[in-house]
């Protein structure tokens, strides 16, 4: 077993944050044009041999996370932010796995997009090519190391990383993995870079400084730094402030099915962007469908936060304020409204949602059909829990985030999302008159 290297350790405390990130910088344009030209056997042989590699590390990549838990745990970070950072073997297998599962993907680097043959001879296509190089900057999960590096690798594109300080342990020890992947493929080391400080003075680089260098931004973490990054990237931004996702309860909902999508919706995970923060009840069946749902939340240890309606249906539930409509909470809180029928739940999607992703439960084909039309998010269901806000449940393989952009990439960011595309001309010796 291969012991792995802290890249965050030994470095001098008055390293130069510019000259370090200008250095990343340029080493990653050059892996860019190599890896613009990689065939996609050695692409998946690179991910194969990384999946291998984090299966091998295992026990070292679980003892720098159990080192990164205790520092987090004593700087009483939240729950939530402690679920995203804490690995175990199962999640260090799913993350071998997804690695496996790009590798499966069908390659989208010089795929045909369309083409055409113009009256005058001239044949025209749109192929895919890569953004170029693209920085990541992310927050707690230590696994969007190998998901975020992995995808860049897959669409030809250089990754420049920089994961929070909290997991920074965690994420060195699995970029190590890529890296060897890489090198057992004859990539070079540098299309996958961590950056190894975890002076926030690098963060203000990638996003004011490396314009030269970085095409495009993808934030994963927090609302304070999706909104910096946002405010003051000088290069474009992939990303989401918040997932505010709502669960509307049709008055022609299967009670059963709604209780089930209800639960699991808020209570698989509360710490994910796809969580549902907010229930919405049509006021026409409360009376059959509130309690059962209420209870249930309640059952499961989640905290209720409703409106007069649904305080009435049990002492427990605390009242709502303005602020909770707008609430991504992020943990067993949930805020319950009672709604006067799927219009009065759009209006409400509307003015308190975040376009994230947003689900309706119903069995009436036709207000089904005006929900999902009329919610304007990058994802909206119907009778399927918010949790599927997931690339790897779309079929994508891993994801980078889910982009409420409507530019560029909406919905889960996987490989197609993280390429451009430009136009081939041939022709037989056409000039313009």
């Amino acid at each position: 077993m291969s012991s792995v290297a802290t890249p965050f350790a030994g470095r001098p405390a008055d390293a130069d944050v510019r000259q370090l990130m200008q250095g990343i910088g340029r080493a990653a344009v050059v892996a860019a044009e190599q890896l613009a030209l990689a065939s996609s056997a050695i692409k998946n042989r690179a991910l194969s041999a990384a999946a291998a590699a984090l299966r091998a590390d295992s026990r070292l990549i679980l003892a720098a996370n159990a080192e990164d838990m205790r520092d987090a745990q004593s700087a009483a970070l939240s729950a939530a932010l402690l679920d995203r950072l804490k690995l175990d073997e199962r999640r260090v297998e799913a993350t071998a796995r997804g690695l496996e599962d790009i590798v499966a993907l069908e390659d989208p680097i010089g795929a045909v997009i369309a083409e055409w043959t113009r009256p005058n001879g001239l044949r025209i296509s749109r192929v895919r090519v890569p953004l170029g190089v693209i920085g990541i900057i992310y927050e707690s999960r230590p696994n969007v190391t190998a998901d975020a590096g992995a995808l860049c690798l897959k669409s030809g594109n250089a990754a420049i990383l920089r994961g929070g300080s909290e997991s920074r342990r965690s994420s060195a020890a699995i970029h190590a993995c890529l890296v060897r992947g890489l090198i057992e493929a004859g990539l070079p080391a540098t299309a996958i870079q961590l950056v190894p400080t975890a002076d926030r003075a690098a963060v203000g680089e990638m996003l004011g400084g490396m314009q030269d260098y970085i095409d495009v931004l993808v934030p994963r973490g927090g609302k304070s730094l999706v909104a910096r990054v946002q405010a003051e990237a000088r290069v474009p931004v992939i990303g989401h402030l918040e997932g505010n996702c709502h669960v509307y309860v049709d008055r022609d909902a299967d009670l059963a099915m709604a209780r089930s999508i209800t639960v699991n919706a808020k209570m698989r995970r509360t710490g994910i962007c796809g969580a549902a923060e907010t229930l919405l009840v049509d006021r026409a069946s409360a009376a059959k469908q509130l309690a059962p749902l209420v209870g249930d939340l309640l059952a499961a240890g989640c905290e209720v936060r409703g409106d007069e309606r649904v305080q009435a249906v049990d002492a427990r539930v605390k009242p709502a304020t303005e602020l909770d409509w707008s609430t991504e909470y992020l943990e067993a809180i949930i805020a319950v409204r009672v709604v006067d029928g799927v219009d009065e739940a759009i209006a409400h999607i509307a003015r308190y949602g975040s376009s994230h992703t947003d689900a309706i439960v119903t069995a009436n084909e036709a207000t089904a059909e005006r929900f999902l039309a009329r919610v304007d998010s990058a994802i909206v269901l119907h009778n399927a829990s918010t949790q599927f806000a997931d690339g790897g449940e779309f079929g994508m393989g891993a994801e980078i985030g889910i982009s409420t952009d409507r530019f560029h990439a909406r919905g889960p960011v996987g490989v197609e999302q993280l390429t451009s595309y430009k136009y081939r001309v041939q022709g037989t010796g056409q000039i313009r008159p």
